[in-house]
């Protein structure tokens, strides 16, 4: 009997110790699974110090150089000029039964925001699209556009730094190519911003 009362505690004791070490171990251990804290590979209870890395930083994000513009004083804000990418835009005459045919309409901006106007008519002439009213002082982009008479028409649409655009309806005739001295009256009464332009 004495056997049996002593079988029973020992038996008690070892349960009692076993239910002690499952409660204290940690969970990785107990369930002999990865230590999500802990580090990568499991191979005994002592953890690595983790290698320290210098931290990279993000490179910073610039957002793309925007044009600043200020009609009141010529393309300046805050000292600063009005600063763009270069741009160019043509438009040929393609109908034969023109006068026109084949006259070359090209329009380019330069780094400092100014638009201007070449005719083919006139090699080596480029106008200063600020002759023409209502011209934005600081243009970011240009398009043009031309019908097939004899006067016929030529668009031209500047897209202002603050994303608004302008547009000006010019009569082309092929009895006098497009200059400096004629340009405002061919192009009267001159830009005028395009309603509702998404910006």
């Amino acid at each position: 009997m004495k056997t049996r009362i002593w079988a029973a505690r020992s038996v008690a004791t070892v349960t009692g110790v076993v239910l002690a070490g499952a409660l204290l171990a940690p969970s990785a251990v107990a369930h002999s699974g990865p230590d999500p804290k802990g580090p990568g590979k499991h191979t005994s209870g002592k953890k690595t110090p983790a290698k320290k890395t210098p931290a990279k930083q993000a490179p910073a994000k610039q957002a793309p150089a925007k044009p600043v513009v200020d009609g009141a004083q010529q393309g300046q804000v805050a000292g600063r000029k009005c600063v763009t990418s270069r741009d160019v835009a043509s438009a040929v005459v393609d109908y034969s039964g023109s006068g026109l045919f084949e006259t070359v309409f090209r329009s380019a901006t330069d780094e400092q925001g100014h638009a201007f106007l070449n005719d083919s008519r006139n090699p080596g002439v480029w106008i200063n699209l600020a002759l023409v009213p209502g011209a934005p002082k600081c243009v970011y982009d240009t398009a043009l556009a031309v019908t097939e008479e004899d006067p016929g028409h030529l668009y031209i649409t500047l897209l202002a730094s603050n994303g608004t655009l302008h547009q000006a309806t010019c009569t082309s005739a092929s009895s006098s190519p497009f200059s400096p001295a004629n340009l405002a009256t061919a192009c009267a009464p001159g830009f005028t911003e395009l309603a509702d332009t998404p910006v």
